[in-house]
C-alpha cells in the first residue's frame, strides 16, 4: 500500500534549514518519494498549527523508511534538528 510522509515544521534558522532542505530534496525521490505539499498555504481546523508542512508520497512504508534511515538523510538531520522544531510521521493510505 503506498504511504504519505506527513512533516510539520516550525523554523526558526532558515540558512541552516536550508541545508537540510537541499539534501532531502534528493534523498526522498530517490527512494520514490514525490512530493504533493511543500510549504503552501495551509489552514488548521483543530489542534495545533505549525509554519511548514510537508506531504510526500512513498510507494510504500519500507520505501518511506528506507528515506529516513538513508545515511545521506541522517546526517542532514543534524541541520534539521538544530534550524526547528518537527513532527514526522509515515501514514499507510487505504489505496
Amino acid at each position: 500500500m503506498p504511504a504519505l510522509w506527513i512533516a510539520r515544521v516550525d523554523v526558526h534558522d532558515a540558512d541552516t534549514y536550508a541545508k537540510y532542505v537541499s539534501v532531502a530534496s534528493e534523498v526522498i525521490p530517490a527512494h520514490g518519494g514525490t512530493f504533493i505539499a511543500r510549504g503552501g498555504a495551509v489552514e488548521c481546523l483543530e489542534g495545533t498549527m505549525r509554519g511548514r508542512n510537508v506531504v510526500a508520497t512513498f510507494p510504500d512504508m519500507d520505501a518511506a523508511r528506507a528515506a529516513y534511515n538513508d545515511p545521506k538523510y541522517q546526517a542532514a538531520l543534524e541541520h534539521a534538528h538544530a534550524a526547528s522544531e518537527r513532527d514526522i510521521i509515515i501514514v499507510e493510505t487505504t489505496a
